[in-house]
């Protein structure tokens, strides 16, 4: 099996509902994200993908959160919570809409609120 990873960066604000304590507050974070890739199969000049085209499809996802409030940001609005657990699904979800390959497919992101915390959503 081969894996590839991009690392991308933005930053926004949030505050996570129902939370009891200071994250409940409006806050920001300079966000790391990862997003990974994996297939059995290289392509004809032995590539997995194209790493500039896993970070465009990223940055196109994460463009809608950059200095953003995520908490007015559709489905953060309603559906989901802003916790670092469901904005990693959420960035998966809609990479892998993007990213079609028929060696590679999306399979984990992992999303850094600060050097020491992340959260991990895989298929």
């Amino acid at each position: 099996m081969y894996e590839i990873v991009i690392e991308t960066h933005f930053s926004a604000a949030h505050a996570v509902r129902g939370y009891k304590g200071k994250c409940e507050n409006t806050h920001g974070h300079n966000f790391k994200v990862e997003v990974y890739a994996r297939g059995e199969q290289l392509d004809s000049i032995g590539m997995l993908f194209d790493f500039k085209d896993l970070k465009a499809a990223t940055k196109e996802v994460i463009g809608r959160l950059d200095h953003q409030y995520i908490n007015e940001i559709p489905p953060f609005d309603k559906e989901l919570n802003t916790t670092a657990e469901l904005l990693a699904f959420w960035i998966c979800t809609e990479v892998r809409k993007i990213v079609k390959s028929e060696f590679a497919e999306v399979f984990k992101v992992r999303v850094w609120e600060a050097p020491s915390y992340a959260a991990t959503y895989q298929i």
